[in-house]
């Protein structure tokens, strides 16, 4: 009988083997995500899971992009609206919006909702410029992608300030 695993150990299992290929130069770990109608890249090392929208408990006088906290499996996280957040109007909340839990490894219990999840991608051979402080990339379709690095907006002041 095979053992059965539980939907956070089957994604860590997953998380760890793209990491490994990672390692040996074979696959590239970025997820590819939509904010406000903008494509952008995540490194999957700093993301522990991504969910469907759960159940959120709106906090009082806080600023509108930020959504609340939620309950995933016994730990509250701070979800942000990253649309509301880059003040590009709230997200509309519908089926393929997703947070994105990130890693604990940076010591936050931070969720970021996103409109939808593209999947994997792998970016070394696109052309890639700095702009600003963002890297951004243009695949080989001519679609342009920004590089979102998640340690940076930790260490946003604006970000850490939820109260109005």
């Amino acid at each position: 009988m095979s053992k059965r695993l539980n939907l956070r150990e089957f994604q860590q299992s997953l998380s760890d083997r793209m990491q490994a290929k990672d390692r040996t130069g074979d696959q590239v770990s970025t997820l590819g995500i939509l904010i406000a109608g903008q494509n952008w890249l995540v490194d999957m090392s700093d993301i522990s899971e991504v969910l469907p929208l759960p159940a959120m408990t709106r906090v009082p006088m806080s600023k509108s992009w930020f959504r609340g906290v939620a309950n995933v499996r016994g730990n509250l996280y701070c979800v942000a609206d990253m649309s509301g957040y880059q003040q590009k109007g709230l997200l509309v909340t519908n089926s393929s919006n997703r947070v994105l839990l990130v890693a604990e490894r940076h010591g936050f219990n931070a969720a970021l909702l996103v409109d939808r999840v593209f999947g994997l991608r792998d970016a070394r051979a696109w052309q890639q410029t700095v702009h600003d402080g963002i890297t951004e990339y243009q695949d080989g379709q001519g679609t342009k992608w920004k590089k979102l690095d998640i340690n940076d907006l930790l260490n946003e002041s604006e970000f850490l300030q939820v109260g109005i």
